[in-house]
């Protein structure tokens, strides 16, 4: 029986650019909020560039828009640290540091265990809720979907490399 994991992926659009002043308040405390994830039970992997975060890796031709892709072991483990503690108080700031922009922001997602997904299958994802809302395939903490069993015969979205 196949193992899974639970990858996420939440963008947003910056109010400005991410050296300016009025994104200091969320720039400064990323080093800090990704280590407290890295810390929390059931934390997997997140993506980062060579300088620890993943706000320099493109989503894609807005240099605005940045992203958040990690894996967790479970649903469960994700929303412990998202709706908690240091990162649920940065969450409540968002609106100082983040433009409104249309569809959906995050997408959860099963994978294999031990796959690292690409912004490209985080892409994919995030479009699969966009068209279909939650299923299977791509979710919500709202409508959190169940890890596959081997007898569903899911196929996940990753895109090996």
């Amino acid at each position: 029986m196949m193992a899974w994991e639970l990858a996420q992926l939440n963008i947003g659009r910056v109010v400005a650019p991410l050296d300016s002043p009025a994104l200091h308040g969320f720039t400064s405390m990323l080093d800090h909020i990704n280590q407290l994830a890295e810390q929390s039970p059931g934390f997997v992997w997140r993506l980062q560039s060579e300088s620890g975060n993943a706000t320099d890796v493109p989503f894609d031709d807005d240099p605005l828009l940045i992203a958040n892709l990690s894996v967790w072991r479970s649903v469960e483990d994700l929303r412990s640290y998202v709706y908690a503690g240091e990162h649920l108080q940065m969450l409540r700031q968002r609106k100082q540091w983040f433009s409104h922009r249309p569809g959906p922001n995050q997408v959860l997602w099963w994978v294999p265990a031990g796959h690292r997904p690409s912004l490209t299958e985080a892409k994919a994802a995030l479009a699969l809720l966009a068209l279909n809302g939650p299923t299977a395939h791509a979710f919500t903490f709202a409508q959190p979907q169940a890890a596959p069993r081997e007898s569903d015969k899911l196929i996940p979205i990753y895109v090996p490399h």
